[in-house]
């Protein structure tokens, strides 16, 4: 089942959110559809692209957390031990902030488009900032 349409110039990404698996981060999520914010290319972690949201408390804790999301798969740390932010892997990632290895909540795995990742990513990292809109399908 396919839930929300990611957004980002003219690329188009369709994903299916982990209800299962992560119901907590997804109830959250849902609730800020239509979000819109910037992409911009991952410090630590690798091939990812990210949105960094300071400080702002999350109402949810770990769920099917994870420090190697796969590419397509969408993760949201609820903050802690480094600032709240939310990752698209679209190659390797090992997940780290400056205080290390962190792990963060798989919610969203992509199911269409996956052969755009690459095109993010270098966008991402060689043009800076793209902006994102992730909007729900149902």
């Amino acid at each position: 089942m396919s839930d929300v349409l990611i957004t980002t110039g003219d690329l188009r990404f369709v994903g299916r959110l982990e209800r299962e698996q992560a119901p907590q981060t997804c109830r959250y999520f849902e609730a800020q559809l239509p979000y819109t914010t910037k992409f911009i290319h991952s410090r630590w972690s690798g091939e990812g692209c990210w949105v960094p949201m300071g400080d702002e408390a999350m109402p949810f804790g770990f769920e099917n957390a994870t420090s190697y999301p796969a590419p397509g798969q969408m993760i949201f740390y609820p903050g802690g031990y480094s600032e709240t932010e939310i990752l698209l892997a679209y190659g390797g990632v090992s997940f780290a902030s400056k205080l290390g290895q962190l792990a963060g909540n798989h919610f969203l795995t992509i199911v269409e488009g996956l052969e755009q990742l690459p095109v993010l990513g270098k966008r991402t990292l060689w043009q800076g900032a793209q902006e994102l809109l992730i909007e729900s399908l149902v």
